[in-house]
């Protein structure tokens, strides 16, 4: 068997077969040597079947040492892999783990234990959302690891034992304090304006005048060179500042305090001293980070000043703010705003007019103004209203008797996008949020937009308009409607009507003038009264049915007091007035003594709504904008969906602590 050398048995096909072909020719012609040859064949045919049979066996055993070294070498490399690994079941069950996975636990027995337990920022709901080589980041001592599942068998087999967890951790430490030290070393640019340098210089004693702008420019310099920040006073009032976002994290972390110490400076001021702060902590490049601050402060103004906001990757954060908007008494801005809106109204062809959602008597009554300016100067104007409500029913009840030819300039969305085209202009009162308007699919199909609102502003804003006019310090946005017709034309010409309307969005909104009023809010009231305003058929636009008035008592009546000055009431009945009735018992809690904030909840239209309210010195606006609200520092609302009324005022229960909280610290 061992005649390599003379017989491949590769080929041993071929040899048999030629011998087979000269056997049965040999037996034709001799016999005897087909005889020899026969035997020759078949001792040649048992070889080849005998050799090939251990050739076989060779292999096997050959394959079978192979596999045992195969699988030598496969434990020694799992056991000696260089990183952790860990086999765990659906329950989070270790069962196996290999040595560098035990030198990363410093337990000594960790079969059978629970990974979770060991490693506790590991979550098992995460990783079984996760697909395979999906990973996941986990920190855990002073490191960081990226670790990859494996899923043997299929993951959502929920049978026992159905499925086992191969997971590979990835040191993954050094990537993420690279990443780490690059965004701490990141520049951030911010702005600073001082609100009111013009008041106070004019305010200011002279012999203390120079020791008070002095100290506004160290007190600023000084706050942030402590965290290594570069402060550059580019004009009287503006600063422009360059810091690391390492450093603006700790100024984050202090509520961004330089508000307050700048508001407490008195040193001879007559007035408190207000700054307004925009950081952008976005932006790939200094100009986009410049023009993102810019953005910032544009809206800090707009909310009235002496607050902060900071954009990080989009996201708006508010700082300060807690205090009322100072009024201004100077004109000048309110008369360039009507030339300028007078400019706009004469290049369009139609003006449409359009309010907030469910429209209450400033939305309307602002909206009636801006139509009477359209009206003096001789163009087309419409007001775009889908519909009434409890709030506004008395108000159009009166319009359909006393000026019924307006119903014909009050018109639907649907309606508007027939007559839109190039040159239309849309004025937005009373409202600066897109998601928030009678209509918002008009807005994209509308190139001119003209904002005039009076409430704070807030992160989402219309995208584009052409003037805005947002003054936080008004009363109502009726207030500033009736400034700007006393300056659009010579003769404002308001009928009794219109003035009654724009005098009942004065008086919802400062409630009876005991509110967020000024020297300003009591001049555009001459001006209403002048023109034929009835104080007391304005009191009988807000008078409600019998029904209204019983949920509004039983809303006071099972109120709740928490904290000693914040009440809590509840609507628990269905009403078409639900709205209304929440934004008067709210209005009422205030009554009471001791109450300095209040806020009602009420189910309507498959939706939690919150009315807030407040004396001023609480921020109902702060703490409603935390739930995606906005308005007033005394007054602001929010609407939560698919949420209860039990969650929802949980959810403003921890908010108001928040916020009351900050305010100690």
């Amino acid at each position: 068997m061992k005649n390599d050398k003379f017989f491949n048995p590769s080929d041993n096909k071929i040899y048999l077969i030629s011998m087979a072909i000269m056997v049965v020719l040999l037996a034709i012609f001799e016999p005897v040597l087909a005889l020899i040859g026969a035997i020759m064949l078949i001792y040649l045919v048992i070889y080849s079947i005998r050799y090939s049979n251990q050739r076989n066996k060779d292999f096997t055993k050959y394959i079978e040492g192979l596999e045992d070294q195969f699988d030598s070498a496969t434990k020694h490399a799992i056991f000696n892999m260089p990183f952790p690994l860990v086999l765990i079941d659906e329950s989070g069950k270790i069962n196996w783990y290999n040595t560098s996975f035990l030198k990363m636990i410093p337990e000594d027995e960790i079969l059978n234990e629970k990974i979770y337990e060991l490693i506790p920022r590991f979550s098992m709901d995460e990783l079984l959302k996760k697909e395979d080589n999906d990973p996941i980041n986990i920190k855990y001592g002073e490191e960081h690891y990226k670790v990859f599942p494996n899923f043997v068998g299929n993951k959502r087999s929920s049978s026992a034992g159905g499925k086992s967890i191969v997971l590979y951790w990835i040191n993954n430490t050094n990537f993420v304090e690279l990443e780490k030290n690059y965004t701490d070393e990141k520049p951030i640019v911010g702005l600073i304006y001082v609100d009111n340098y013009d008041d106070i210089k004019n305010s200011t004693p002279d012999i203390h005048r120079p020791i008070v702008l002095a100290e506004i420019d160290k007190r600023i310099a000084s706050y942030f060179n402590e965290h290594n920040g570069i402060v550059r006073k580019y004009e009287n009032d503006k600063f422009l500042i360059i810091l690391e976002h390492s450093q603006l994290r700790k100024i984050r972390d202090r509520k961004i305090d330089l508000l307050d110490e700048i508001r407490e400076l008195d040193i001879g001021n007559t007035i408190p001293i207000t700054l307004s702060i925009g950081i952008s902590a976005t932006g790939e490049d200094p100009i986009t980070s410049y023009d993102y601050a810019r953005a910032a402060i544009d809206i800090a103004l707009g909310r009235g000043g002496d607050q902060a906001v900071v954009n990080e990757n989009g996201t708006f954060d508010f700082y300060g703010g807690k205090s009322k908007a100072v009024e201004k008494r100077n004109k000048v801005k309110s008369r360039v705003i009507s030339y300028a809106l007078r400019q706009f109204i004469d290049q369009s062809d139609v003006t449409l007019v359009m309010g907030h959602k469910n429209p209450d008597m400033d939305s309307i009554g602002s909206g009636i103004g801006i139509l009477r300016a359209v009206k003096n100067m001789n163009k087309k104007g419409y007001l775009i209203l889908q519909g009434e409500n409890p709030s506004i029913k008395n108000i159009m009840d009166k319009l359909r008797t006393d000026q019924p030819e307006l119903l014909d300039e009050i018109i639907t969305s649907d309606e508007a996008q027939e007559i839109i085209t190039d040159e239309t202009l849309m004025i937005l009162v009373d409202n600066h949020k897109p998601s928030f308007t009678e209509a918002p699919e008009l807005l994209d199909l509308v190139k001119k937009k003209i904002v005039i609102d009076h409430h704070r502003r807030g992160a989402e804003f219309i995208k584009d308009p052409v003037l805005t006019y947002v003054e936080p310090y008004a009363s109502s946005t009726s207030e500033l409607v009736t400034e700007i017709l006393t300056y659009i034309s010579e003769n404002i010409n308001l009928t009794k009507f219109e003035a009654e309307a724009l005098m009942a969005g004065i008086t919802v909104d400062t409630k009876n003038f005991s509110f967020q009023t000024g020297v300003r809010t009591f001049e555009a009231a001459a001006v209403l009264k002048r023109a034929g305003a009835d104080s007391i058929v304005v009191k009988q636009l807000f008078r409600d049915d019998f029904s209204t008035i019983l949920n509004r008592a039983e809303v006071v009546s099972t109120a709740k007091i928490i904290y000693d000055k914040i009440a809590i009431g509840r609507l628990e009945k269905d009403s078409d007035d639900a709205l209304l009735i929440a934004a008067q018992s709210a209005n009422e809690l205030l009554d009471i003594n001791g109450v300095e904030a209040s806020f009602v909840l009420t189910n309507a239209d498959d939706k939690v709504h919150i009315s807030g309210r407040s004396l001023g010195s609480i921020s109902v606006q702060l703490i409603l904008e935390k739930l995606g609200g906005g308005g007033h520092l005394t007054s602001a609302g929010t609407q939560l969906y698919g949420k209860t009324v039990d969650e929802v005022e949980r959810l403003l229960i921890e908010q108001i602590d928040e916020y009351l909280k900050d305010g100690e610290e």
